[in-house]
């Protein structure tokens, strides 16, 4: 079982992003961070699974004041004994943070910071967006390191409009060179309800698969050089920190998401909270929780989530979650190339792994 918390505040809204989130505006975080601390106790309460992880993400949880962060973890510990979890992880924006407040990180039971930093060329930074520096973002790894913390994730981005190979490269070795832990490189994707898919809409930006997994594949070979394990399609680790509960997600575990807009998975439910703030809220202050959709997944609903899940990841899927046709066409992806068959399970290789999504979509 794994624990999501979605903190829903940002001081910007970035034009990429898709996730639920505004900026503060008319919306008291206390009374929010309130609401969240009687969810957490409504809803952990009644778990017969505790949770084994913890991620908040946002938004952007780092921002929340320290009186805050206190009282939002103060709910968690009623109920979770943290020294036995496999992991704590906190998202957070470089221009939010200090010495001061990345101690209190630890001391609140932070095992795991994510910096999501997306680029380390100002241009590129302008483009998406962001609030932080350049600077502010490499002094956020020192400041994490001088506070404890014992693994650092750096979040980084690639195919952004206005970015060259040159730009994603120096980002890279930038990245590299701060020695964090883990690396997560996505590929931009352009979400509807974003500026920036407003403006592929409108044709004032373009999609280049092309360049997509010549990004991709740079990606891949100056992190594994670095002593990274690429473990998911996204994901680079140092021996030690592959995120556990990312691994959960991608394994079919069982997930409970507390939050404006957060999903739970849970004995083949799965709900969803609703996506407004002060509704939230004002649902969790009368009923205790904040659920406002749910549906039961049956067996195919769970097939195809693993397979699409579980192909990003080294270990690959099973070859029983595939059909008559769909263990014809892993044939096919291993004729070319793009997968080898082995042990019972179905990998994909080389450039198989920059074509996840289509080649999901082939297989189900």
């Amino acid at each position: 079982m794994l624990l999501y918390l979605h903190i829903p505040f940002c001081h910007r809204v970035c034009p990429y992003c898709s996730f639920y989130k505004h900026t503060p505006g008319d919306t008291p975080i206390g009374a929010f961070v309130d609401a969240l601390a009687a969810e957490a106790r409504h809803r952990l309460g009644g778990l017969e699974e505790k949770p084994r992880t913890i991620y908040l993400g946002g938004g952007t949880p780092s921002m929340l004041s320290p009186s805050h962060l206190r009282r939002m973890f103060s709910a968690l510990h009623e109920h979770l004994d943290f020294p036995t979890l496999d992991e704590v992880t906190l998202e957070a924006n470089p221009a939010t943070f200090d010495l001061k407040k990345a101690r209190l990180f630890r001391e609140l039971g932070v095992t795991r910071v994510s910096l999501g930093i997306q680029s380390f060329t100002p241009h590129v930074l302008e483009i998406l967006g962001r609030e932080h520096s350049v600077e502010q973002a490499s002094e956020a790894v020192g400041i994490l390191r001088a506070a404890g913390m014992p693994s650092v994730n750096i979040d980084l981005m690639f195919s952004i409009p206005g970015q060259s190979k040159d730009d994603w490269e120096q980002t890279l070795r930038h990245a590299i060179s701060l020695k964090p832990d883990h690396i997560s490189a996505y590929n931009l994707t352009y979400e509807e309800d974003t500026a920036f898919f407003d403006s592929l809409r409108r044709g004032e930006m373009k999609e280049d698969e092309d360049q997509d997994a010549e990004y991709f594949h740079l990606a891949d070979a100056l992190l594994t050089d670095a002593g990274f394990d690429h473990y998911e399609t996204s994901n680079y680790a140092k021996p030690g920190h592959h995120s556990s509960h990312n691994r959960g997600y991608w394994m079919g575990e069982d997930y409970l998401g507390l939050g404006p807009s957060s999903v739970s998975t849970v004995a083949g439910q799965r709900h969803r909270n609703l996506p407004d703030t002060n509704g939230y809220i004002r649902q969790v202050e009368s009923l205790g929780h904040a659920i406002h959709e749910s549906e039961a997944l049956d067996a195919e609903a769970t097939r195809l989530e693993r397979i699409a899940l579980g192909l990003r990841t080294k270990e690959g899927i099973p070859l029983d979650l595939l059909d008559e046709d769909g263990r014809r066409h892993a044939g096919f992806l291993a004729d070319e190339g793009l997968a080898v068959m082995a042990d019972g399970r179905l990998v994909l290789v080389h450039r198989g792994r920059a074509l996840v999504d289509p080649i999901a979509a082939e297989l189900v």
